[in-house]
């Protein structure tokens, strides 16, 4: 009897049992239902995750932080052994983080990942050894909420997609450093989390016409630097455009042009860290951007991101070693560094040359405007050498500082230092000490909104050493850290995104007290008659300057910025720097 209900169990649990073929029709995408021309929603994405995590223990999805559509966001892992403590299994094995929908219009690394984790899941693909695959499905949940069939006007396809915007309107892709958005500061967090040493963040895009389906898009190898940014160059990258080449696909860098041929030539983008992979890169990361070219058919744009995805995966598996390697001695070399650079251009002496894939343009007069307009003839195609910039050069050096030190009150820094985990701790009490002090000398100022700021730029601060007291409490961020370069290119204010340039700091640019003209003359005549020095300082400018000898108002506030009643925190950057080998260095036990 009991021989008999053993059978009849047996008899149910494998009739019970899905075979690989209903495993694999019960997790076909929307993309694949609709042939090519359809996107998956945010609902159906993660409730396809979700149903193939059930399905596979090699698959897990949890939630993780918050947006601002009032979603939470994803990240969903794979890995063979099942395993999903990032602490546990970091050393072992190499992590791939994948970034998806940023631009939610920009849909096809969605489905291409759906497919990738499926294939990966099942099968149907070689599973890479000691790769670990994490993936955020869709970053931009309310950009993705808000679905149309029209902002994307030359895109080729999907039927329908999501909006570049997200809840409130930011573009994702600007905010990894001023973190305006709850969707930010949870990157920061699986970031954190997962530590990637490689990162891919997918998307469409169309500066020009060209044969091309794939561009690349990598950090910047001479901002990335070292013999890192020398391998992302010479190794990773070749290894990638060849990989790709023998599958029959054509890749060439991102065409960064607009509405002018390709032929003439182009340099590489300067990914800053505002953007994705500039921001990855602040902690040596290796990081890729996709551009597909949004001329072409979907289903195109769509397979060719997952072969560049499974194309990546493949060479981090063979070069595990040699990244992992490469990405430790970075952080040492930047980490024994004297000097950092800062402020990166276009090295107009050196390039490199493409076999650039191309149509012919043509300049034909509008039908529209009756002027002159570009158009591409794509019966006409050819194979040019094409000049590349992909060279890049600092403009400014700064010495890294021992420690960074501000007061306590600036609480919107030291919320996005924590999100990035940035250590610091509190002054224990009141302490002089002498620091390196910045007054901002010049900037420039954006003219119209630009992510909701008015972002600044050509920024130059005066240097110079001063006595200040600082106050139980105050901050001291030593640079002696993990997160060092993020600390850079923040708080040194001339650094192209710093927390400086992003306007955090625009209240020390309005000066709050001043002087009634017709009161001060007796006092601006008295301190001139005092000091000989100011007074002949006075008189030269005067004698040089026709404006200002003319222009009774600027004498008197001149006078008055050179005395004891102008306030010390007008133009005054108030993050201090502690010079290495410094007395106040020994003093907060920071050598």
């Amino acid at each position: 009897m009991k021989k008999i209900f053993f059978l009849v169990l047996l008899f149910i649990l494998f009739s019970c049992e899905k075979t690989v073929e209903e495993k694999k029709a019960s997790f076909i995408t929307i993309f694949e239902k609709s042939e090519g021309k359809e996107t998956a929603t945010y609902l159906e994405t993660i409730t396809f995750y979700r149903n193939l995590a059930k399905e596979y223990p090699e698959i897990n999805i949890q939630s993780i932080g918050e947006t601002d559509s009032g979603y939470p966001l994803h990240i969903v892992t794979f890995n063979l052994d099942g395993n999903f403590n990032f602490e546990r299994i970091r050393e072992d094995k190499i992590l791939v983080l994948i970034n998806n929908g940023i631009h939610p219009g920009e849909s096809d690394g969605i489905d291409a990942t759906m497919l990738l984790f499926r294939d990966l899941a099942d099968r149907t693909i070689e599973n890479p050894k000691d790769v670990v695959i994490a993936t955020i499905p869709i970053y931009n949940v309310g950009g993705s909420l808000n679905r149309n069939s029209s902002t994307r006007a030359n895109q080729n396809g999907p039927i329908s997609y999501g909006f570049r915007g997200n809840a409130q309107n930011y573009d994702l892709n600007r905010d990894f450093i001023k973190a305006d958005t709850k969707n930010a500061k949870s990157f920061a967090q699986i970031f954190h989390l997962i530590k990637p040493d490689i990162f891919i963040d997918n998307h469409v895009s169309n500066g020009a016409d060209y044969q091309y389906t794939l561009t690349h898009l990598f950090t910047q190898h001479n901002k990335l630097g070292g013999e890192l940014g020398n391998y992302l160059n010479k190794s990773f990258r070749p290894k990638l455009e060849k990989g790709l080449e023998k599958k029959g696909w054509d890749i060439t860098p991102y065409v960064n042009v607009f509405n002018r041929p390709p032929e003439t030539g182009f340099s590489q983008f300067l990914d800053s860290p505002r953007y994705s992979t500039g921001y990855t890169t602040l902690w040596n990361t290796l990081g890729l951007m996709v551009e597909t070219h949004m001329l072409k058919p979907y289903n195109r744009r769509v397979e060719g991101t997952y072969k560049l995805m499974e194309q990546v995966i493949s060479i981090a598996s063979e070069q595990k070693q040699t990244i992992k390697k490469l990405r430790a001695k970075q952080v040492e070399k930047i980490a024994g560094a004297r000097n950092y650079h800062l402020n990166w251009k276009v090295d107009t002496t050196r390039a490199s040359t493409l076999n650039f894939k191309g149509f012919q343009a043509d300049t034909l007069m509008s039908e529209v405007t009756g002027l002159p307009r570009l158009k591409y003839n794509r019966n006409i195609p050819f194979t040019k050498e094409v000049r590349y910039q992909n060279y890049f050069t600092p403009t400014d050096t700064i010495e890294i500082p021992a420690a960074y030190i501000f007061k306590k009150g600036w609480s919107a820094i030291v919320d996005r230092l924590s999100i990035n985990e940035i250590e610091f701790f509190e002054l224990e009490k009141d302490t002089s000490l002498t620091v390196e002090s910045y007054r901002i000398q010049k900037y420039e100022t954006r003219k119209s909104a630009y992510e909701g700021h008015y972002l600044h730029y050509n920024t130059k601060v005066f240097s110079s050493k001063k006595e200040i007291n600082f106050l139980k409490g105050d901050l001291v961020v030593p640079t002696n850290q993990y997160g060092i370069r993020y600390l850079l290119e923040t708080l040194e204010p001339q650094a192209p995104d710093s927390f400086f340039n992003w306007n955090f700091f625009d209240t020390v640019l309005q000066q709050k007290e001043g002087f009634s003209p017709y009161a001060f003359e007796d006092e601006a005549l008295r301190l001139l008659q005092n000091n000989e020095e100011l007074r002949n300082s006075f008189l030269s400018k005067k004698e040089t300057d026709e404006q200002f000898a003319q222009n009774w108002y600027a004498q008197l506030d001149w006078v008055f910025k050179q005395s004891k009643y102008y306030e010390d925190s007008h133009m005054q950057y108030p993050i201090y720097r502690i010079i290495k080998g410094s007395k106040s260095e020994k003093v907060l036990s920071l050598d």
